[in-house]
């Protein structure tokens, strides 16, 4: 099994990245493992720990229509060069956490995606030299409000709410591109979501490259790299699980956003 890093906070509020045991304890890193981390003396065992998304990143930008088949079910050609859009950081929760149906939209989607972590600055990178600035794989959910993208006709608002990118439970640093991602609703044995990874129209390489000569990348932030065909609504008391063979499955709840008093 391939190591699984992963980001913590202990009962005292301490928050930490490690290894990830087969025991389900974790051994503690000095730092965050993309910026040299290494195994420190502490470990935690299992019921010590509260699981975080793995990694808090400066930006997540993500891409639309990477998928021919999710292109065709939006009635939309594939586009000539990724089309990009962004996500804010704070829409960011981890896996187990509640996806919060907001009140100003009547339909929220699930997206199942792999995601990028990025390893290193990356400035003008050729694809050659951008699979190196991979650091490592994670699952994302590109959660979206699709009455309010169609209604804005641009995707900031529809795709920015607080928890509308849940991210995990944790980072490989390898994936066979010849896995699966698939997305599950409730207790269904069938899949809403099923395709190969190397299905999408553009790889990872060409991604970080083509966003590289867009803006710097910096270490720990994420890539989403499109969803494919399948997407589909999401309902209060939902769970939404997105599997990718290698990785393993971010499973959330959906529940209704309260407003603020």
């Amino acid at each position: 099994m391939a190591q699984r890093y992963v980001r913590i906070q202990t009962p005292e509020g301490k928050i930490y990245y490690g290894l990830l045991q087969l025991s389900r304890g974790v051994q503690v890193l000095d730092a965050p493992p993309w910026l040299g981390g290494q195994p420190s003396d502490k470990f935690l065992e299992p019921d010590n720990y509260k699981l975080l998304a793995p990694v808090t990143p400066s930006k997540i930008i993500a891409v639309g229509k990477n998928y021919g088949k999710h292109a065709a079910e939006m009635g939309t050609p594939v586009p000539d060069e990724p089309l990009l859009f962004m996500k804010p950081p704070t829409a960011v929760i981890a896996h187990g956490d509640e996806i919060r149906y907001p009140p100003q939209s009547e339909r929220v989607d699930y997206e199942g995606e792999l995601a990028l972590v990025i390893g290193e600055r990356c400035v003008d990178c050729t694809p050659e030299a951008a699979q190196g600035k991979i650091w490592g794989y994670t699952i994302a959910n590109d959660v979206t409000a699709r009455d309010l993208q169609q209604r804005d006709g641009q995707w900031t608002r529809a795709k920015s709410f607080d928890t509308f990118c849940p991210l995990g439970p944790w980072i490989v640093r390898e994936l066979s591109p010849g896995g699966r991602l698939q997305t599950f609703l409730n207790d269904r044995e069938q899949p809403v979501q099923s395709s190969l990874i190397d299905d999408m129209v553009f790889p990872p390489d060409v991604l970080v490259a083509y966003i590289s000569q867009v803006m710097t990348l910096l270490p720990g932030d994420v890539i989403l790299t499109g969803t494919p065909e399948g997407i589909g609504p999401m309902q209060v008391g939902d769970r939404v699980r997105v599997e990718i063979e290698g990785i393993g499955s971010l499973e959330n709840i959906v529940t209704l956003r309260q407003s603020k008093q």
